[in-house]
Parts: C-alpha cells; structure tokens; sequence
C-alpha cells in the first residue's frame, strides 16, 4: 500500500477534521475513504462524458464506471445522458 503526504488549506483541514468526528473515523481511513468516494465519482463522470459524447457504449462505459449495466444506465437516465445510437446499438443490446 503506498502513502501519500499532502498539504491542505486551513479551512480543508478544519472540514476534515469535523468529517473525521462525524464519522468516527481515524484520519487515515477517512482520507482512503473520501478519496474512493471522490475517484468514483470522478470516473463515473468521465464514463458519463464519453457516453454522451459517443465515444464508448454503455457496456464500455458501465465498465469505465466500474458499474453494471442496469445501474449505468440507471445513472445515464437520472443526469439525462442519451446513450442510444445506431452505432453502438447493436452492441449495446448484445451486452444487455
């Protein structure tokens, strides 16, 4: 496991500080938790972009997401991402 040494902003370490309390969290876990939280969150967004920008399917993109495809395109319908094309059609329905 590798270790990662930051400096943060006064007012970021105060947030933290009140997660680690709320949470009930030493502040080791909490940062590897936050930052699962934050890194997911990042590549569903990224899978979402490609999606829509028709550069993935939604199988590929599921897998980008680290989701299943019912729960990716669950995602895709509540932020409104169209992924049906007739380009990726055929495959996305194979997938399905």
């Amino acid at each position: 496991m590798g270790t990662i040494s930051s400096r943060i902003p006064d007012d970021l370490e105060e947030d933290l500080k009140s997660y680690i309390e709320e949470e009930n969290l030493d502040k080791s876990t909490a940062v590897r938790k936050l930052l699962t939280e934050g890194l997911g969150d990042w590549q569903r967004e990224k899978a979402l972009k490609r999606l829509e920008a028709g550069e993935t399917t939604l199988s590929g993109a599921a897998a980008m997401a680290d989701m299943s495809v019912w729960e990716f395109a669950a995602l895709a319908k509540d932020r409104n991402v169209m992924w049906v094309s007739e380009d990726h059609l055929e495959s996305d329905l194979d997938d399905l």
